[in-house]
């Protein structure tokens, strides 16, 4: 029946192993062994190579260097291949700040990641049952993960030049002791399984069992359901990539703009995936404190009454919303680079991460004149104009109005967000005047067109 059930469930996943190379990782504990001793029964059936992969992560001393001793004699017994590593995970968590078990993670998928290409290597399978699918995915939850990290753990996903399988997610634990009382196998046993410093040992302590009386076969109910949300979440992921183009811009590789009218459009469970999107390619390594409540305070940020507020996320990741924009930035940058252009000929003037301003003499009809395009009598201007970034204390005199008026209070006036106000370009004549603020307003010089004059046209083409 183990065997049936173990074969029928890879098949039913498309894992072919028939003439493949297949790395067994084997801690020499129960779920570990039983996993090579079935994966080893099974290669005479379906003719692939065996070869055994284990990891001292050397927390227990002498204790964790006889659980590897044990597995290479069971693998020269066998005649398999056997790759060990011993790894000080202490001086990886002392080095990174990362807890026990993520550290010990890190370092052991970094010496697979070694054995698999060393060995060509097509799957490396893991001993992963169906109770550990239900501590996981009761463990993700109960933190507050999001997308496909509520789906717990993939029974074949890609993994440097083949995939990681996990065979036994058709199990339940008490299947695999049997296997083991079965086949008289003799596996070691890790005392910290049992102790309850660690979350997961408590789950398994406290949640399991209640759940195990209520359905010996909820192994299988949650296998289900971690199946069902991951395909559900995948097809929800690609119609969130489809529409992130049209309600965000890219600015660097550090910070994207969320254009907030055009995101309220979207569907709702569309747009908390454009957000996990857009954390996901901010954050090079997601952090394990990221949650579904730092989504939800993004959402309250965007629908508040009050056009401006700031979030400080893990690792210096900040939201800061200012009107119809919301800022994602994991840039260290705290000041803007200020600018100083002058005009003195006709030309095009590029300015990085703005845009491109162009200055013409004109004296004949003008076909493409826009509104915001800039119409100068040439003899009433002095020059060189100078293109620059806003200064404290900017006033300007406007078209249509009487005094001056600061340029802070137009930006607010035209809900420009902060972030772009200190880039935004200032024009001013040779004395100083601001005569133009590209794309927002002119100055009182502002001229109307009419024929046998010299003009300056001036146009704006923002980045």
């Amino acid at each position: 029946m183990f065997y049936a059930k173990v074969k029928a469930f890879l098949s039913q996943k498309g894992i072919e192993l028939e003439n493949k190379r297949v790395g067994i990782a084997v801690s020499g504990g129960p779920d570990s062994l039983s996993l090579l001793h079935f994966m080893q029964q099974l290669s005479k059936q379906e003719c692939f190579q065996l070869v055994v992969i284990h990891v001292d992560h050397m927390f227990r001393g002498e204790e964790s260097f006889e659980d590897a001793k044990f597995v290479e004699r069971y693998c020269q017994k066998s005649g398999i291949p056997f790759h060990m590593q011993r790894m000080d995970v202490s001086a990886h968590m002392k080095e990174t700040g990362k807890s026990s078990q993520i550290a010990a993670r890190d370092c052991r998928y970094c010496f697979f990641e070694q054995v698999m290409q060393r060995e060509a290597l097509d799957y490396i399978a893991l001993g992963h049952h169906g109770d550990d699918q239900i501590e996981t995915m009761l463990m993700r939850m109960t933190r507050g993960s999001s997308g496909l990290a509520r789906a717990g753990m993939p029974v074949i996903r890609p993994f440097s030049r083949g995939a990681i399988i996990r065979p036994f997610l058709c199990l339940s634990r008490n299947e695999i002791d049997s296997y083991v009382e079965t086949h008289h196998l003799e596996p070691r046993i890790d005392p910290s399984n049992v102790k309850e410093i660690y979350s997961r040992n408590r789950f398994r302590k406290n949640i399991l069992p209640f759940l195990k009386r209520e359905n010996p076969q909820v192994h299988n109910h949650f296998q289900r359901l971690s199946e069902d949300l991951s395909e559900d979440e995948v097809f929800m992921q690609e119609l969130a990539e489809a529409q992130l183009n049209s309600v965000t811009e890219r600015k660097s590789a550090s910070e994207i703009l969320l254009y907030i009218d055009r995101f309220t459009d979207v569907a709702k469970p569309l747009q908390r995936r454009v957000i996990q999107l857009i954390l996901n390619y901010l954050y090079q390594e997601r952090p394990s404190s990221l949650s579904a409540t730092h989504i939800e305070n993004v959402f309250s940020l965007i629908t508040h009454p009050h056009p401006s507020g700031t979030l400080h996320f893990p690792n210096g990741l900040t939201v800061v919303r200012s009107y119809d924009c919301c800022f994602f930035s994991t840039s260290k940058k705290t000041t803007v680079q200020p600018y100083l252009f002058q005009i003195q000929e006709p030309g095009n003037y590029v300015i990085p991460e703005v845009g491109e301003i162009s200055m013409h003499y004109v004296g004949h009809p003008l076909q493409e004149y826009q509104q915001m395009d800039y119409l100068l009598v040439k003899a009433d201007i002095a020059f060189p104009l100078t293109i620059r970034t806003r200064k404290n204390g900017d006033r300007m005199k406007l078209k249509g109005i009487n005094g001056s008026k600061k340029l802070k209070d137009i930006f607010i006036d035209q809900k420009i967000p902060r972030q772009k106000r200190d880039l935004w370009p200032v024009v001013t004549d040779a004395n100083g005047n601001i005569i133009w603020l590209p794309g927002l307003k002119k100055s009182d010089q502002a001229a109307e067109y009419s024929p046998d004059t010299s003009y300056i046209f001036l146009k704006y083409i923002k980045q």
